[in-house]
């Protein structure tokens, strides 16, 4: 393996092209600028983040499209994760596309204890305010604090009231 050097310009003209042919005729033409260009990097770097991260694995590029609408065959980018599950605990995510490259850590989706904990410190005062206050610091980084890979509810969970300071964050099922 060699060491990562960064991702390669044709990394992303490689998604660019995919974005404007999802199809497997580019797919096959272009498979080798896939291997060199984007999946030898992204392994590059998950081997370099090993010492300091969990494990990480990369996701495998062509979609699941049995009961999708968008029936596209392939991604329109490259990631890796480090929770095969992401329920349950705290993962790490890295992905790169045409557009850039995006990180992230946190609770994809909660175990039903996590989430009563989660809902019952945003609705105490002092811890509620202190996660507000940390993800308007965040954000005003460019490092959004969302709701994880689950819809939020549509409206506020049982037991806490609809005008409730926070009822927008009692609604999440997760925090990424």
């Amino acid at each position: 393996m060699t060491a990562f050097r960064g991702f390669p310009r044709e990394l992303f003209a490689f998604f660019e092209g995919l974005q404007d042919d999802n199809s497997k005729a580019y797919w096959t033409a272009n498979k080798a600028t896939w291997e060199e260009h984007v999946r030898r990097p992204m392994l590059a770097l998950l081997a370099e983040l090993s010492d300091e991260f969990p494990p990480m694995r990369m996701f495998r590029p062509n979609r699941d499209v049995r009961f999708a609408k968008d029936k596209s065959p392939y991604k329109l980018w490259a990631g890796a994760t480090s929770e095969s599950h992401a329920v349950g605990g705290t993962g790490y995510y890295v992905s790169a596309s045409a557009s850039g490259l995006v990180t992230g850590c946190g609770a994809m989706a909660l175990d039903r204890d996590q989430l009563q904990r989660f809902r019952a410190a945003l609705d105490d005062e002092r811890s509620g305010r202190a996660f507000e206050e940390l993800r308007t610091k965040l954000d005003a980084r460019s490092l959004p604090v969302t709701c994880g890979a689950e819809p939020p509810l549509k409206t506020g969970p049982r037991g806490y009231p609809s005008d409730h300071p926070r009822a927008e964050l009692l609604r999440w099922k997760g925090a990424w």
